[in-house]
């Protein structure tokens, strides 16, 4: 015999683990469920099957603790997972990290199976929504940075009131860690935002696309919102179960921001039809005391008419003289009112604080509002927004 190499059981065990594991890293898996086992520990175990072969599967508590929906034997899932190999039995598994109903049917039954849910404790009631602001301040927003529904909502929104200032918090709106990223995004806008209201949404997509808003950590961030929520997912026919228990939903995301603001144009509109009116007012008394001035003037059995016609006369002119004085002064407050608004409005703005020396530093490629320098590493690109300017700049030291 030659010197064959021999390799001990737990050594050819570990090699084999670190084939699959580097061949392996991150994989989708369409399968039907089989043989599931929730654990006391919170882990899970199942296998997925098709017609031909078999492949066990374990997902962790800090996985399993997000899904929106309880697997059962036969359901056709999606999992998102890594292959590795449980060395004490010798066999390979895929720890799945995301796990997602795979067909129409299913999504569909465990979208109603989360609304029956989450309506049975009373996410959905009527009276637990909040009211909107009519004129906001600070609006908060929840989308993909680089989709499409964020440039409508900013659009409509600068075009219909724009004093505003707008608080960008992206997330991810689709596939694995989406619904976390959203939720995450509306508990930072709560805490940190300043904000009077917030819209949540993205783009249509299918329903696989859109499921991140059918997740249970986005009802429960939305539902414990101390701002009113406005979800704006998807075109008119799709409904999440976001929708349900936002605040108000608006059936795109255009749609939304057409909602939450007044029309500059018509707010304008309005205050000059009031003040139209109040002149109008004015000048029908105004008439309608001449009237009766001329109709005493022609009267018989006064003494001194004419004298009396003509105080009467010069009273109405002292009134007509007050009247025009009145309505100038109230269009001037008026007018101040809208001015020391709109410079209310630019001082709660972040060019403000910019202006102040201060700046805004965004972790790239991402564009991540850094708030703490525990999020950054050495070598990691920022980008750095000045009042006037931005620099990109590369991480050379991080402390405390």
């Amino acid at each position: 015999m030659g010197a064959e190499k021999v390799y001990e059981v737990s050594e050819i065990t570990r090699q084999l683990r670190s084939l699959l594991e580097d061949a392996f890293p991150e994989v989708w898996v369409v399968g039907e469920v089989s043989n599931f086992k929730p654990h006391s520990s919170g882990h899970i175990y199942f296998s997925l099957k098709d017609e031909a072969s078999e492949l066990k599967c374990v997902m962790f508590r800090r996985d399993a603790e997000s899904l929106s929906f309880t697997p059962i034997d036969g359901m056709k899932v999606k999992s998102l997972g890594r292959i590795t190999v449980y060395e004490k039995r010798g066999f390979y598994q895929l720890q799945v990290l995301f796990l997602m109903p795979a067909g129409v049917g299913e999504l569909a039954l465990a979208f109603e199976k989360m609304k029956a849910r989450l309506q049975a404790e009373g996410l959905f009631d009527e009276e637990n929504k909040k009211s909107l602001p009519p004129f906001p301040a600070r609006i908060g927003v929840v989308t993909s940075s680089t989709g499409a529904a964020l440039r409508d909502i900013l659009n409509i929104l600068r075009r219909r009131w724009p004093f505003l200032t707008v608080v960008l918090r992206p997330a991810r709106v689709q596939g694995e860690g989406a619904s976390a990223d959203i939720a995450e995004a509306i508990d930072d806008l709560n805490e940190y935002g300043e904000v009077d209201l917030i819209i949540v949404g993205r783009g249509g997509g299918s329903i696989e696309d859109l499921w991140a808003f059918n997740e249970e950590v986005v009802a429960r961030a939305i539902n414990r919102s101390t701002k009113p929520v406005v979800s704006a997912v998807g075109h008119e026919v799709d409904y999440t179960i976001a929708d349900f228990v936002a605040d108000l939903r608006a059936p795109t995301p255009s749609a939304a921001a057409e909602i939450v603001v007044p029309n500059k144009r018509e707010i304008l509109s309005q205050l000059d039809s009031l003040v139209k009116r109040g002149t109008r007012a004015s000048f029908a008394r105004i008439s309608d005391l001449k009237r009766k001035l001329q109709a005493l003037a022609r009267s018989y059995g006064l003494r001194r008419p004419q004298d009396l016609v003509m105080e009467s006369w010069q009273s109405l002119d002292e009134l007509q003289r007050r009247g025009s004085t009145a309505i100038r002064h109230r269009l001037e407050i008026l007018g101040g009112k809208i001015s020391a608004l709109e410079a209310r409005l630019k001082s709660a703005g972040p060019e403000a604080t910019l202006s102040r020396g201060y700046c805004i530093c965004l972790k790239l490629p991402e564009k991540e509002l850094v708030r703490n320098s525990s999020v950054l590493s050495k070598s990691d690109g920022v980008s750095l927004k000045f009042a006037e300017g931005s620099a990109k700049c590369i991480v050379e030291e991080v402390g405390a």
